[in-house]
């Protein structure tokens, strides 16, 4: 291809990262510029309001026009990066690097200064050479999200990837099931600022990698256990008095908590304002009623399939407006009635 500012010598080498077809001349390389910035999610009009359209066609200008000068030409860290790219789909940002040499250098400059990876905006799988690729020059992460990487993700991609970002605060890996606990306390070395970490249906998540999680990483405000069924009750209660500022809270799905954990989180966690015991079979009554005295900020509790909490612990909740996912004896007798007759039951309020 041969547009102003590129020259043969300036076609991508075959390294490079892609996610679509070669752009073999001018007119293939303006539709690219059109569809980049006007496809939906591009969010054009963040980068300077009521001036969409012109900055639209001044940049296809610039890329085209040898008296014009070159896009390229703008600042990169200055401008391209921080004001255009930032708001372009990280899949668009790929399939642009192909254009030529120019752009591959300048979208390896975006991905080593990203802030945010979050695999799934690549598609619903993406390969494991190509996520190594893409973050092998970040140090300035702050969210990692790799719930889609759970089908091959192990300790030996994800260990580089934390060890060299110090300043992650949020981390999903829901259903990563290949990592081990060497990944946890990685992370919890190597991210003290953290404040958000999914570990949701990661069975192998143990008392001892939570231990130091715990220990290193004190400013945790979110944190997602559901199905780690290795944790008892002696796990989350040193989680929850090392982690005081927690304000939600999910250990759905694993029978091995019970009162003990639940009473202890709610007198170390005054600011809790989500809990999720969805499935917790042995919580009862009492730590429910204990949740209550000591959770004032309580918003939303999960109960579902607790089968030992009734309406008796769950009243004071109800009436402070807290939001539960079970409905009250006299609702639920309604709804089963319903089913089983076929209509709801009228009742005349006028006798």
């Amino acid at each position: 291809m041969q547009a102003a500012g590129m020259c043969p010598a300036d076609v991508p080498s075959q390294g490079a990262v892609l996610c679509g077809p070669i752009v073999e001349n001018a007119t293939e390389f303006v539709s690219l510029w059109l569809f980049l910035l006007e496809a939906p999610g591009s969010r054009c009009e963040l980068i300077w309001p009521g001036s969409c359209s012109s900055l639209a066609l001044w940049c296809l200008m610039m890329s085209v026009t040898p008296t014009r000068g070159c896009l390229l030409d703008l600042p990169w860290e200055d401008i391209l990066v921080p004001h255009i790219l930032c708001h372009l789909p990280l899949e668009q940002l790929l399939s642009l690097q192909r254009v030529s040499k120019s752009f591959q250098s300048l979208i390896q400059l975006y991905l080593a200064n990203m802030r945010c990876f979050d695999s799934s905006q690549i598609g619903p799988a993406i390969p494991r050479a190509a996520f190594v690729n893409l973050l092998k020059d970040n140090e300035v992460l702050q969210q990692l999200a790799l719930q889609n990487c759970s089908d091959w993700l192990t300790d030996r991609e994800l260990l580089p990837v934390i060890g060299q970002n110090h300043h992650l605060h949020q981390i999903q890996l829901k259903g990563c099931a290949q990592l081990s606990r060497h990944a946890l306390v990685a992370i919890s070395l190597s991210c003290p600022n953290l404040r958000q970490l999914s570990l949701a249906h990661c069975e192998w998540v143990d008392s001892l990698s939570l231990r130091s999680l715990a220990d290193h990483c004190k400013a945790l405000e979110a944190v997602d256990l559901t199905a780690c069924r290795q944790l008892k009750d002696e796990a989350i209660c040193y989680l929850v008095q090392k982690c005081g500022r927690l304000k939600s809270l999910s250990l759905a799905v694993n029978a091995n908590v019970g009162d003990v954990a639940v009473e202890e989180t709610a007198k170390c966690c005054p600011e809790l304002e989500h809990l999720d015991l969805t499935g917790c079979l042995r919580v009862k009554n009492d730590s429910i009623r204990v949740l209550a005295e000591y959770c004032p900020k309580l918003r939303s509790l999960k109960v579902k399939h607790c089968h030992n909490v009734a309406e008796s612990s769950l009243s004071v909740l109800r009436s402070r407006g807290v939001e539960l996912d079970v409905e009250p004896p006299l609702q639920r007798a309604l709804v089963l009635l319903q089913d089983v007759v076929g209509f709801a039951p009228f009742i005349n309020l006028q006798i």
